[in-house]
């Protein structure tokens, strides 16, 4: 199996390098700037770049949730909601790819189609990106947020105020200069279509709060004014059905960091689970206080009115839906936001039982040393996985000398960087809440070692995965840092608890310093050091594939699923 090695930053620069360097690949643009399908429909595509057993890397998951307790209004909702979500995905292959009919039209392997069709395009997003179609090159880092011939150079010295927006995309008119084109004018039919679906649902919608978010999301998918929906949602509390809508994250956006894509969760709320949550949002502004930093790197006050709560997650779409599947979130990502209500942290418990049977406990049968087997747990998983999330709203979302947001200094860099803190911190404001007392389901053991071979769950996202790279530097520090030990016998890993914790509180105070010091360059080398998988831990990696060890999840979903 392939794996892709470098820093995203140096991944992004080494693919325009390849490109510039290499014959272009037959990949046509139509006049929005979007790749056409390279596949010539008469000659269709049977053959694939990689081995038959990597097309069998996702584990089928029929999506279902408890809609007993739901009205006949409601279930007509969830419709509403999913067709409007599909929206969403159709928008997501046209900022990912281009024409998704004719890529998977000239594909005749069914096999090969449905592993195009999860990728979103001809390019494995768990393997660095690389292309998996023949005739297809690198690709590229902007996806279609960019005019595909536009280097980082001109972007940089294009005079454009508002270039860096979350909702717009980078065009040329006709005499070949950089222009930009409004999400809500380039989609324009199909967010009209979309904004109706939602007006439609929230008449249907008995909770007030959540229908008038559902109003105002509307008016933002044709707008592109997303703040005062953010904030709405914030206010949404006891509505048993949920949505997340619109362009959210940047990940797809590897040149820059700059262009939001667009997805959509379709979630019922599992109140029994959510009821065990509520109790840590008063920890909050403590733990942002005891942050393993410097004063000036703690400064900021996030909003006391986060929630946490659980969800079964009924439909995915878009970017959420494309290789590798969230199962978490922690929205809005609006600083202003967050610094006002703070965010609402949502755990995708159905989603989350199926990683954790299908791959977590498979992965710790092979790698994790026996007498700490029992030590990886469900309970520890979703702990981790929801202080991830908790994280995220914590730390520091301003450089410290007032020059702007953490994510425009670290630009392309950001994401991993960010996701590498929510997955430390989480850990490490876990052992905090152990300290002062919080009785948490297992033990300390129990969260060091489910951390540990998540470690190894990630990090077989690859490189063009923030996730993924998050987890190669966690990695190669923790070694560094004698947190764990390996075998060499038997190639399994002990946690060493002492240094384990040690390596946690470092780690999380030098990611916090280095994005409140919106350190760009000392990111870069972050990454190029430790952002790597040595051939000892390829060897370890290949055992999981060897033993046909799934690398994520596929979902079987949709109205017929859930009996709509």
């Amino acid at each position: 199996m392939r794996q892709s090695v470098f820093p995203t930053g140096l991944f992004a620069l080494l693919i325009l390098l390849a490109a510039c360097q290499m014959e272009a690949p037959p990949q046509a643009t139509d006049e929005g700037g979007e790749q056409a399908a390279a596949a010539d429909l008469d000659n269709l595509v049977s053959e694939s770049l990689i081995p038959p057993e990597r097309l069998e890397i996702y584990a089928p998951v029929k999506l279902t949730g408890d809609l007993g307790a739901l009205s006949a209004e409601q279930r007509h909702m969830l419709k509403l909601l999913i067709e409007a979500s599909r929206i969403m995905d159709d928008l997501f292959w046209r900022q990912a790819y281009g024409d998704r009919d004719a890529l998977l039209a000239g594909i005749a392997d069914p096999a090969l189609r449905r592993f195009a069709d999860i990728n979103y395009g001809p390019w494995d997003r768990l393997d660095g990106d690389l292309p998996f179609l023949p005739g297809y090159g690198p690709k590229p880092p902007g996806a279609n947020f960019y005019p595909p011939d536009m280097t980082p150079e001109e972007f940089d010295a294009w005079d454009e105020p508002a270039k860096t927006g979350l909702y717009s995309l980078v065009r040329r008119d006709d005499e070949g200069r950089l222009h930009l084109q409004p999400y809500h004018i380039a989609y324009q039919a199909e967010l009209n279509r979309a904004a109706e679906l939602l007006r439609r649902a929230a008449d249907l919608a008995v909770d007030a709060d959540f229908a008038e978010y559902l109003r105002l999301r509307a008016t933002a998918l044709v707008t592109d004014d997303y703040q005062p929906s953010d904030m709405a949602w914030m206010e949404v509390k006891n509505n048993p059905i949920e949505l997340v809508i619109g362009p959210i994250e940047t990940y797809e956006d590897q040149l820059f960091g700059y262009r939001a894509a667009y997805e959509a969760y379709v979630l019922i709320k599992d109140q029994a689970w959510s009821e065990r949550l509520a109790r840590f949002a008063r920890y909050l502004p403590g733990l942002q206080r005891s942050l393993p930093v410097a004063d000036a790197y703690r400064a900021e006050s996030p909003g006391s009115s986060a929630d946490l709560n659980a969800y079964d997650v009924i439909f995915y779409a878009g970017h959420s839906n494309a290789g590798s599947k969230t199962i978490a979130i922690n929205l809005p990502n609006d600083e202003e936001v967050q610094l006002q209500k703070g965010t609402r942290r949502l755990q995708l418990k159905n989603a989350m039982r199926a990683k954790f049977d299908k791959i977590m406990l498979p992965i710790a049968g092979q790698l994790i040393a026996a007498e700490q087997q029992a030590n990886v747990t469900f309970e520890a998983f979703f702990q981790n996985t929801m202080f991830h999330e908790v994280a995220h709203g914590l730390g520091i979302k301003n450089t410290i000398d007032g020059s702007g947001t953490v994510r425009e200094a670290l630009r392309e860099q950001a994401s991993a960087l960010e996701e590498g803190k929510a997955d430390i911190l989480g850990l490490y404001m876990i052992e905090q809440l152990r300290a002062l007392g919080e009785a948490l389901e297992g033990g300390e053991m129990d969260n060091d070692v489910t951390f540990l071979a998540g470690i190894f769950r990630s990090v077989r996202f690859g490189a063009s995965s923030a996730h993924g790279m998050a987890n190669m530097v966690r990695f190669n520090y923790f070694k560094e840092q004698g947190a764990f030990s390996r075998d060499s016998e038997s190639g399994r890993y002990r946690v060493e608890p002492e240094a384990f914790r040690r390596a946690t509180a470092s780690l999380a105070g030098l990611i916090l310093t280095l994005q409140g010091n919106g350190d760009y360059d000392g990111v870069r080398r972050l990454f190029a050091e430790k952002g790597v998988i040595d051939a000892e831990l390829q060897a370890d990696l290949d055992r999981l594939a060897a033993a046909a060890i799934p690398v994520d999840v596929v979902f079987e979903q949709g109205e017929e699923v859930l009996g709509l």
